[in-house]
């Protein structure tokens, strides 16, 4: 992914709400499977990553990436946003 499409989704991502929060349990695979059936109609998700939760939001967005075959967008502060096109119809056109 190029820094210009990466830029274009953080624009996109701005304005979304966070899909799921990651809390004291950290990433289980409860959770995982959630983020995975939510890519059946999304394509960007944003995660919060509560308060509670010691470990690292960058460590919880490769492992959640790596796990549900996304790309990591973005992490800001315990802000997450994930990217994964549609296989047959994407709604997202990412700049060349």
């Amino acid at each position: 992914m190029t820094s210009k499409q990466r830029a274009y989704l953080k624009g996109l991502a701005m304005n979304l709400e966070p899909l799921f929060h990651i809390g004291k349990s950290s990433v289980t695979p409860e959770i995982v499977d959630a983020i995975s059936e939510v890519y059946n109609t999304h394509e960007l998700v944003k995660i919060a990553v509560l308060k509670n939760c010691i470990d690292d939001p960058k460590e919880i967005a490769n492992v959640v990436a790596e796990r549900t075959h996304s790309q990591v967008v973005q992490v800001i502060g315990k802000k997450i946003v994930l990217y994964k096109p549609f296989k047959d119809n994407p709604k997202i056109v990412l700049p060349k």
